[in-house]
């Protein structure tokens, strides 16, 4: 392909709306127009790398056995009523009516139009199990889009749902897709690691998430340096450790400060409408998120001040766990179980209770792990590691759904002794266009993109020196051009009428992994010009020497 022709649109300048350097780049390369808040439309570069990255995908997905489908994005609001979604989904759902006042959505997942089509089409366990997945266009509403492709409201999402007799057989398809999605991962040159994960709005028991590791990464990641224990760090377990040395009790005593000793900080939630005291060390961050599943409960945030005071009438600061108000719920993270002559907030404004004991003083609550982990924790697998923390860019996640889905409206088939029986499934999404922005946050640098091999546009740039000027330079860049792509090579041909310093700017901020260029001064010496995307020095080359290092790699 000729750059002349070929419509590649590169900006010097950075859009002011871009603050990831993902954004950035894609913008400036040409890649991606913005053309309303949260959507963007792929130019013919972007498309490039985004039909390889779908390539990928598919030749993974195929090998599983999973076979292909293509669901509407618009869907029946009827569905996601059957499921109960219609409302607990919330405002991200973007709901339309059709001319006749029908009601529908524009499609962020797609559970409920799947589990329609398992219902209406499988009849016997004979067809099972089956797995069938997609590539299309998704739809969330973000109340702030933003980022670029990492966090846009339309993109392009390859899911993938299997639907099984029993769990045996789930438990084989997990592994599988798990296992397919480590070679998709691999295969894309990306640094990624899985980890265990919270199952979110999508429900189900079992999940795993696969992140791109990137230091702009909005999930901390959280893993032991000695084996392979790894979650997100909503759900990182937080080893039963704590509390103090064995000392005399102290008395307890009503001071106007805290005092010295270990100190209890009780913090107020919401748990789907009803407060909630959790009784945290001070100095751990509360996780709400295993708050939530050990409250059983869809939401829970933390209670404004207004809340507090009308649960309390003190602010936050002093609120501790003795003489509570009666009623509330309170729940202590085992770390605090071991406290001795720790201090509390006194309920009362400007007061604090020093010395206090459990058993003693007041009674322990329940306990459970309410803590986020932090870097430097021990290990709660191996017992000997050190547990670390890194930033991640989510890109897939798979499910074991069970029959949330299949129960609430009714996906059943007969088994091979003709009772109705209900289907458990699974569930495998990989964010295909998120794939795109994740590659440029891991591999760029100042000047541009590196893509690596399997995700690159082009898989070498020619860069013809005064080609308007030099019969012999065009010449000689069009037979290389030709051989190399008669050779399997897919290849960018820069002959615009550019000064060079503009031409090699843009090959490195598209960041193809191979430059050649062809310049009169290297023709007479029987030489190209040759440079990695990642090299820093140029080297004379002959032809044939250029075609046995493209044929090593980069």
């Amino acid at each position: 392909m000729r750059a002349s022709q070929f419509f590649l649109p590169t900006l010097k300048e950075t859009p002011a709306e871009a603050e990831l350097v993902s954004h950035q780049l894609l913008l400036r390369g040409g890649f991606i127009r913005r053309l309303s808040s949260g959507l963007y439309t792929w130019l013919p570069l972007g498309l490039r790398v985004l039909r390889r990255v779908e390539a990928t995908v598919r030749e993974e997905m195929d090998r599983t056995g999973a076979q292909e489908v293509l669901m509407p994005v618009v869907q029946p609001a009827e569905l996601w009523q059957e499921s109960g979604r219609w409302e607990q989904y919330g405002p991200e759902l973007l709901r339309i009516r059709d001319r006749h006042q029908r009601d529908f959505c524009l499609g962020p997942t797609h559970e409920e139009v799947i589990s329609d089509l398992a219902r209406r089409e499988i009849r016997s366990y004979r067809q099972l199990p089956i797995n069938l997945y997609q590539i299309q266009t998704k739809f969330r509403d973000e109340i702030r889009p933003r980022f670029g492709l990492m966090r846009a409201r339309e993109f392009i999402m390859k899911d993938a749902y299997s639907f099984h007799l029993e769990m045996d057989s789930l438990n084989q398809t997990y592994t599988a897709m798990y296992d397919a999605y480590g070679r998709i991962f691999t295969r894309l040159g990306l640094d990624f690691r899985a980890v265990e994960a919270d199952t979110g709005a999508i429900g189900g028991k079992k999940s795993h998430e696969f992140h791109v590791l990137a230091d702009s990464g909005e999930d901390a990641i959280v893993f032991c340096g000695e084996c392979s224990y790894a979650a997100n760090r909503e759900l990182a377990t937080s080893p039963d450790r704590g509390g103090s040395p064995a000392a005399m009790p102290e008395p307890a005593q009503l001071a106007e400060t805290p005092g010295s000793g270990p100190r209890i900080r009780q913090i107020p939630v919401i748990a789907d409408g009803v407060p909630v005291f959790l009784l945290l060390q001070d100095g751990d961050e509360p996780n709400l998120v295993k708050a939530g599943h050990v409250l059983e409960a869809q939401d829970v945030r933390p209670a404004s001040p207004e809340e507090i005071w009308n649960l309390a009438g003190v602010p936050a600061e002093f609120l501790g766990p003795k003489d509570i108000p009666s009623g509330i719920r309170t729940l202590a993270d085992h770390r605090v179980q071991g406290l001795q002559n720790f201090c509390a907030g006194a309920n009362q404004k400007g007061l604090y209770w020093t010395g206090l004991n459990w058993h003693r003083d007041l009674d322990l609550p329940p306990a459970a792990d309410l803590r986020s982990v932090e870097a430097g924790d021990s290990c709660p697998q191996c017992d000997t590691g050190i547990l670390r923390i890194r930033r991640g860019i989510e890109v897939g996640h798979v499910f074991q759904l069970g029959t949330r889905y299949s129960t609430r409206m009714n996906v059943t088939v007969q088994d091979e002794k003709g009772h109705e029986q209900t289907l458990v499934m699974g569930c495998y999404g990989i964010g295909v266009s998120r794939i795109v922005a994740a590659a440029v946050e891991q591999y760029a640098d100042e000047r541009g993109i590196c893509w690596p091999a399997s995700m690159t546009p082009f898989d070498l740039g020619i860069v013809a020196i005064n080609a308007r000027k030099s019969a012999d330079v065009l010449a000689a860049a069009l037979q290389l051009h030709d051989e190399l792509q008669a050779a399997g090579y897919s290849v960018l041909l820069d002959d615009r009428d550019e000064r060079p310093g503009v031409q090699f700017a843009t090959m490195d901020l598209i960041g193809l992994p191979h430059r050649i260029v062809v310049s009169e001064k290297a023709l007479t010496q029987g030489m190209l010009e040759y440079r990695s995307r990642r090299g820093t020095e140029n080297e004379f080359l002959q032809k044939e020497e250029i075609l046995m290092r493209l044929h090593g790699g980069n």
